[in-house]
């Protein structure tokens, strides 16, 4: 893995540059965003202590579409306002939600992103979770061609974890929002008794998987300003610490759609 000040660096685009990556032992040819940075303390020193961008908030209409109300968040925030939660739900064909179908939804719209997950296809280990045990044979077929033919489509996938330290950084630098999967009982906890569940079995049986929105950080309390179309209230507070322990909540995959703000589309 990267050391993260140079992951970060090489999101942080000054130049577009060519280079092969691996996915999933598949040798491809991809287009990374990579800058020429001047050293890791430079770049931290060019950072603000906080940043935060003006993320619409959108109320999710039903217990299973909360993805598609971040996706219209993010399209909100791009001035793309003539698309409701409906027609993003007969895009998608299906009210079974995986964040590759996002990460089609988003490409259908031209957002630039990179989509991060330690699991490229559907984990069948999800299988003992009761949130997925109905959907999860039904779905798996789907999910997975989906995966396989992502290249094609234009979607830059990597396989691995983002760590909330990066997150924080790609935040600050004022170029990035994100929709994460985060494990809602996780989240929910973290709000109503302003702690977390860190240090407890990871694979608690109350798991409810849920899309919100990342949209600033704030470095001198340690907190993500998030939209989550769950909550009636527009702005929410949560811990990098708190966050962390829900994205990395079994039956996530720590999944998270990484979204650059500067309009332009990847390769």
């Amino acid at each position: 893995m990267w050391p993260i000040f140079i992951f970060v660096s090489k999101f942080l685009r000054m130049e577009d540059y060519s280079t092969e990556w691996f996915d999933g032992g598949n040798h491809r040819r991809g287009n990374l965003i990579l800058a020429d940075m001047y050293s890791d303390s430079l770049l931290i020193e060019r950072f603000p202590d906080s940043h935060f961008v003006d993320v619409p908030h959108v109320r999710q209409l039903c217990h299973w579409d909360c993805g598609l109300a971040c996706v219209l968040m993010v399209l909100r925030t791009f001035g793309i306002n003539d698309c409701s939660i409906f027609d993003l739900e007969e895009f998608c064909g299906t009210r079974s939600i995986w964040t590759v179908d996002l990460a089609y939804l988003l490409k259908k719209f031209s957002i630039d992103f990179s989509f991060f997950t330690i699991t490229l296809g559907a984990n069948p280990d999800f299988s003992s979770e009761v949130f997925y045990k109905e959907q999860l044979l039904q779905d798996q077929g789907r999910v997975d061609t989906l995966f396989k033919k992502a290249l094609e489509a234009g979607i830059h996938i990597e396989h691995r974890s983002l760590s909330g330290n990066e997150i924080s950084l790609l935040i600050l630098s004022g170029q990035y929002i994100a929709i994460a999967l985060v494990d809602k009982y996780k989240l929910s906890y973290a709000h109503s008794k302003d702690t977390c569940l860190s240090g407890v079995n990871d694979r608690l049986p109350n798991y409810i998987g849920h899309f919100i929105v990342i949209c600033g950080y704030d470095k001198e309390n340690d907190e993500f300003d998030i939209r989550d179309s769950a909550s009636c209230r527009k702005h929410k507070r949560i811990s990098l610490l708190c966050l962390d322990d829900a994205r990395k909540s079994f039956g996530t995959d720590e999944d998270i759609l990484l979204i650059s703000l500067t309009g332009e589309e990847g390769q």
